[in-house]
């Protein structure tokens, strides 16, 4: 790891240098650490949301949360940008994109209009996170063995099916899960067939865990960060986390 973004302690252990927090804090933020750019084609990208708590600066009053957006591309490299999207997409659009390109994501507004800022409309293949579909799946209030028939449509993709056996079934909450199916028409893929020919990964797993492993670093106990010194966190636990940091 870079001796600068090192804990004070462990610096001390290896070089016999004293650094204050505050000092190394100082000489942490000077660091440009810019996101990797990919050597390989651009296949695949997914995008959630994280939170982190900031100072409000104001005495007595409560700190805030606010969400940042983090992006994993291939399932290996990371990106989390605070309060910047068009950072976010000037990012992934940089990379060389292939044709066809995937983009993964839950159901949420924001995710699929970062998404629409990505690439080519005709190349681009958005995929529902089969896991999101399955969690509001089971939402509706129904028997077993229907829900087991439903699950099986839309793993196969059998979006017609699925939709003739909720209007059959009439299940409590089934109106409100036809209005997802409708509005998430074009993202719903045969999960199996892409699944089985591994074309892509069909949930958004990977970038959940990039969320979690850079929470360990700005959810630490207590912790609280002015607005300015977000993105240089952010910036510098995914060039951690992307072995950017390496001596």
């Amino acid at each position: 790891m870079n001796l600068i973004t090192m804990l004070p302690t462990d610096l001390y252990l290896l070089t016999g240098l004293k650094v204050g927090h505050s000092t190394q804090h100082r000489l942490v933020n000077q660091i440009e650490l810019p996101p990797p750019e990919l050597k390989q084609g651009l296949s695949e990208v997914s995008v959630d949301g994280g939170k982190i708590r900031l100072r409000t600066g104001v005495k007595g009053e409560p700190c805030l949360w606010q969400e940042y957006k983090t992006a994993r591309l291939q399932g290996i490299y990371y990106g989390a940008f605070f309060q910047d999207n068009l950072s976010l997409t000037d990012w992934i659009n940089s990379q060389k994109l292939t044709s066809p390109f995937y983009c993964l994501g839950d159901g949420h507004d924001g995710i699929w209009n970062i998404f629409a800022e990505i690439g080519e409309h005709q190349h681009r293949i958005e995929i529902l996170d089969w896991y999101h579909l399955m969690e509001n799946l089971h939402k509706i209030e129904t028997n077993k063995s229907t829900k087991e028939q439903l699950e099986a449509y839309l793993w196969k993709g059998q979006i017609s099916e699925a939709r003739k056996l909720l209007k059959s079934a009439q299940p409590r909450g089934g109106t409100n899960f036809l209005g997802y199916l409708k509005k998430h028409s074009k993202r719903l893929i045969n999960y199996h067939s892409f699944q089985q020919e591994k074309i892509c990964s069909i949930g958004s797993g990977a970038v959940e865990s990039a969320v979690k492993q850079i929470s360990y670093r700005v959810k630490l106990t207590g912790a609280q960060w002015r607005p300015e010194n977000v993105a240089n966190i952010l910036q510098l636990r995914c060039a951690y986390l992307n072995g950017q940091l390496a001596i």
